[in-house]
């Protein structure tokens, strides 16, 4: 298949930075447009956090930061058109219902396990973007 359109899900965990590798490989070969999607998960912070401003800020602004990177990475790698998209938020129901059906991808890759407490479980976000994205799904391990 030739896709034109390549959205990867990245966090620092390590399944999602080989998603991302794989990602730029596959964008560069069908210099197809990449777009990479990173989500602060709510879930992922405590109650104190969530009541402070200045903490969602200075971990948005990171996130922004760090998928910069990301995107610097692709572009040097040789991929001609990056994405980026930072949210916060559930990732896999943000990404199936907001982010495939607004820019229109023809293939998804994401890491197995993400950064989540609750890695162990690979049925969180992985599975529930391979089974409801309605656009072929990679996932990488």
């Amino acid at each position: 298949m030739n896709f034109k359109k390549i959205m990867v899900g990245v966090d620092d965990s390590p399944d999602a930075l080989k998603a991302f590798r794989y990602a730029i490989q596959e964008a560069r070969q069908a210099m197809a447009e990449l777009i990479i999607v990173s989500i602060l998960e709510e879930k992922n912070i405590n109650v104190y956090q969530s009541l402070d401003k200045n903490y969602w800020e200075k971990e948005m602004n990171e996130l922004r930061e760090r998928s910069e990177k990301y995107k610097q990475e692709a572009l040097a790698s040789g991929v001609v058109r990056v994405t980026t998209i930072v949210n916060e938020g559930n990732p896999g129901e943000l990404i199936v219902n907001k982010f495939i059906p607004i820019n229109q991808p023809d293939l998804l890759v994401i890491g197995a396990k993400s950064t989540s407490r609750i890695r162990d479980f690979f049925g969180s976000q992985a599975a529930y973007m391979a089974r409801y994205a309605k656009i072929s799904t990679i996932i990488i391990r």
